[in-house]
């Protein structure tokens, strides 16, 4: 399957965009615009509305639909395919609930963490359903293939969605449906495709092992393509947590190369949580500022020909620095973690961890001595990436 398709659809309603989704063809062969109910806007609705036609609903977790009182429609639910409608829903600051701008303010509501039963009207003009607790692992229909996309992006579980129907009022099926998404330039997958990511994603994970370091005793548990966490002691989410998130670098972690301030950043790292007592690093597979080894290694002949490592990126073809921490959080929410002491120097790797929603109570610098290889190297960091460094001279 194509593993990226499915990251790139994920990546692409994170930033807002919908997607168009297929189920079987041998269940109800039809197809749903998805958005996460957490990015929903005015503009996205009023799209749907218009161009898939069809009844936008508000599929939300069974945790979600219980804190807001959301009670099933009929208790003897006789639809065939099991579709949960709860009671609708208007959001108390609406006026006719019907409008783009009701509608999306709604769901937002519903999204919101601190929003109550009274807060919202009954009977309304949001249909919301409930999804199985497993997902499309349970019932593989829209509703769950939503809330799948929503965990999977690491946002609240609330999506919202529209069968897509043709202008002749009749279903779109397979073959409108990719039609359909050519046209506005949505991405396009299947339940099943999503199933097998999902299935994928979860045999590629492990639970947490012992890992006895030179540095103390950790704990390591994969999170798939290369992802890993650490963790050392006991970690208590309701307090910072002191933590590293390290890209990999084989030349350096492994090889120890001096080159780089990579190696010995992640051992000192390491010897500072265990001096602690507790911590996590979350190693993620971003080689090379996220363009790889072999890049990587491109970059250092070009390096080797008087170019710093941003113009080397750049003459590649890349940015200076390509690297998302997209996992990192994902990683975070997993453990429950909404708040860290981060050892690091790098400003961009704070902002990305605010914007996802991790909050750095505070930040440890993670300063080497530089050796008399890598000066320039650490000197184009704090000039060029504006990485917070003193820069004592190599002794």
């Amino acid at each position: 399957m194509d593993v990226k398709k499915i990251q790139n659809a994920i990546e692409w309603m994170k930033n807002g965009g919908l997607v168009i989704v297929a189920d079987d063809e041998d269940r109800e062969s039809e197809g749903d615009m998805i958005g996460l109910g957490s990015k929903v806007t005015p503009e996205n609705v009023n799209f749907m509305t218009k161009h898939a036609r069809g009844l936008l609903c508000t599929p939300v977790s069974k945790e979600i639909a219980q804190k807001l009182n959301l009670h099933q429609m009929e208790q003897d639910n006789t639809d065939p395919y099991g579709t949960a409608f709860t009671i609708s829903v208007d959001y108390k600051t609406t006026t006719t609930g019907i409008s783009a701008y009701d509608r999306a303010a709604t769901i937002k509501a519903i999204t919101d963490p601190n929003s109550k039963p009274e807060d919202f009207f009954r009977p309304g003009h949001c249909f919301p359903l409930v999804a199985l607790d497993d997902e499309i692992k349970q019932r593989n229909g829209h509703t769950e293939a939503s809330i799948a996309l929503a965990h999977l992006a690491g946002e609240p579980k609330v999506a919202y969605i529209c069968e897509v129907m043709k202008s002749d009022g009749h279903m779109a099926r397979r073959p409108q449906l990719k039609e359909v998404a050519k046209e506005y330039h949505l991405p396009f997958l299947t339940i099943a495709e999503l199933q097998e990511y999902i299935n994928r994603e979860a045999s590629s994970r492990s639970e947490f092992v012992n890992l006895p370091t030179e540095y103390g005793n950790f704990k390591i548990k994969s999170y798939g393509h290369g992802n890993v966490a650490l963790i050392k002691g006991k970690i208590d989410p309701s307090h910072p947590v002191l933590t590293r998130v390290h890209s990999k670098c084989l030349t350096g972690d492994t090889f120890g190369s001096k080159r780089c301030d990579c190696g010995p950043q992640l051992h000192k790292a390491m010897q500072e949580i265990e001096k602690h007592g507790s911590g996590l690093i979350i190693y993620l597979n971003q080689e090379g500022r996220g363009i790889g080894l072999t890049n990587k290694l491109r970059a250092y002949a070009l390096q080797d020909q008087g170019h710093d490592t941003y113009e080397a990126n750049e003459l590649l073809g890349f940015a200076p620095d390509e690297r998302d921490y997209d996992v990192a959080a994902q990683i975070f929410k997993d453990l429950k973690i909404k708040s860290i002491n981060l050892l690091t120097n790098n400003p961009d790797k704070i902002d990305q961890l605010n914007d996802d929603g991790i909050k750095i109570n505070k930040r440890i610098p993670l300063e080497i001595q530089p050796n008399d290889i890598d000066l320039f190297y650490l000197q184009t960091k704090k000039k060029r990436f504006h990485h917070l460094l003193e820069l004592k001279e190599a002794e």
